[in-house]
């Protein structure tokens, strides 16, 4: 019985590998949006339906992983130990995920990692879908603030200002992978823009970049409300050009019909 059970999970593994080697090199061909799932079952030689038991959407087959680290935030805030802060404990796990070159960091440079950077760089759907992860996450973390008896404008300012700061961190780090920055040259610098980072969140703002000089004059093209002074101009010129050239074109036969009862 262990046999056919391990015989069968290593049929699922590989199966979910093909699926998603055939599907990354589709979507590199053609671009995400061009690719449709029937056309990823009909490459691998599966059905569609065996396309969806292993990836629930498309999106899946590129950064599916994501949604299996939204809740890593509250669960390690959740589970820290007795003195120790969110800050503390988040900014902790981050040094130690960089230790290890985790993808979840932006410090591998494995080829699958490079493929799904550049496709969600590319990928509008892919990004929004990407922030969605990420806003699960803020809730997540949120959430377990709160259930310690904080605020929930707090438990979200914080959930917020920690899940953000992150996100800018592994951003810069995924910036110099596609670079071609080798991966021990980038987690030095890592280390110490982490450190940066998750120290201004522990001693907050203050005074720093307090402007010492006197400021640029005041841009001439926007009023007191911060609106361009030229865009109501703007929009009604537009709306006057786009109504003069319906006008101008020849008139539809349906909306000839509808608008002249004789010819009904």
């Amino acid at each position: 019985m262990e046999h056919k059970a391990g015989l069968r999970e290593r049929k699922k593994n590989a199966t979910w590998e093909l699926l998603r080697k055939t599907a990354l090199e589709l979507f590199e061909e053609s671009g995400f949006e061009d690719v449709s799932v029937a056309e990823i079952a009909a490459a691998a030689e599966v059905s569609k339906a065996t396309v969806f038991n292993y990836f629930p959407s498309k999106e899946d087959l590129v950064i599916g992983g994501m949604k299996h680290h939204t809740g890593d935030a509250a669960r390690i805030v959740r589970e820290r130990p007795t003195g120790q802060t969110p800050h503390e404990v988040l900014c902790g796990h981050y040094l130690h995920l960089l230790e290890r070159r985790a993808p979840q960091v932006g410090l591998s440079d494995s080829p699958v990692f490079l493929r799904v950077q550049r496709l969600l760089i590319a990928t509008p759907s892919l990004l929004i879908k990407a922030m969605d992860y990420r806003r699960q996450s803020a809730v997540l973390l949120a959430e377990a603030l709160m259930e310690e008896g904080h605020t929930p404008l707090t438990s979200r300012l914080v959930a917020s200002q920690l899940l953000h700061t992150q996100h800018i961190l592994v951003e810069g780090n995924v910036r110099r992978i596609l670079a071609g920055d080798p991966v021990e040259e980038i987690h030095a610098a890592a280390v110490e823009a982490a450190e940066h980072a998750f120290g201004l969140l522990e001693h907050g703002i203050g005074d720093l970049m307090r402007r010492e000089t006197p400021p640029p004059p005041p841009d001439a093209s926007y009023g007191p409300d911060g609106c361009r002074v030229d865009y109501l101009h703007h929009v009604e010129s537009e709306v006057g050009a786009a109504a003069e050239q319906v006008l101008a074109e020849p008139v539809d036969d349906m909306l000839q019909t509808l608008t002249d009862p004789g010819r009904r």
